[in-house]
């Protein structure tokens, strides 16, 4: 069987992004220092590091050392992520829009999926906002019902690790860390507009906190 610090690696590996929501019990282990420690020894091996978002609330894996390798898949991860930002940010603003909250989504915030359709479907605007996003191929909804949009948008949240559906039976979601190292991402964006993508990869992967 498997111990917790190899599922812990296992997921950070893998892509994972570690927080309180995702996986409280992994990232409860890795707020001991010997813990953390011990694994960034492990992954250091690997030519990876631990690295972390928001102050420290969401903890990932980033490459130790750049060589051309690293560089040209950083570079493309970048990318990716960057064509990724316009369908993710469009719907992060219509959630916090339907749902009057004065403060972006973030960690731990829930989203119960029928209130949030109840909005949308009393608000032309937003159900106008809604299709325009469950068309973008990060999404790829085919429907024109408001409901199974929704449900598709959601799917594919989850499955990105954005959002994480505790209970399969109801339609209440929590946001992850995720959101909140997206937001940092979006932040580097806007710190660096006036350079072009390439150059945008370029400090990013020298940093080595986003990617």
């Amino acid at each position: 069987m498997i111990s917790l610090q190899g599922q812990v690696m296992e997921t950070l590996l893998s892509g994972g992004f570690i927080c309180k929501t995702s996986d409280e019990l992994a990232f409860q282990y890795l707020q001991n220092s010997e813990h953390y420690a011990a694994l960034e020894l492990q992954l250091n091996t690997m030519n990876r590091c631990l690295a972390t978002a928001n102050d420290g609330d969401v903890i990932f894996c980033a490459y130790q050392a750049i060589g051309e390798t690293e560089r040209k898949h950083l570079n493309q991860q970048f990318k990716e992520v960057a064509a990724s930002l316009l369908p993710l940010v469009e719907w992060l603003v219509l959630v916090q829009e339907a749902r009057g909250d004065n403060s972006p989504l973030s960690e731990g915030k829930v989203i119960r999926l029928n209130e949030l359709q109840t909005v949308i479907e009393d608000t032309p605007a937003f159900a106008e906002q809604l299709s325009k996003i469950a068309r973008y191929s990060l999404f790829n909804s085919s429907s024109s019902a408001i409901d199974a949009q929704l449900k598709q948008i959601f799917k594919r949240l989850c499955e990105l690790g954005y959002l994480l559906r505790p209970n399969p039976d109801n339609q209440i979601y929590l946001a992850t860390g995720k959101v909140d190292y997206l937001f940092d991402i979006i932040r580097f964006i806007d710190e660096t507009e006036n350079l072009g993508l390439e150059q945008q990869a370029e400090i990013a992967i020298q940093q080595g906190d986003l990617l």
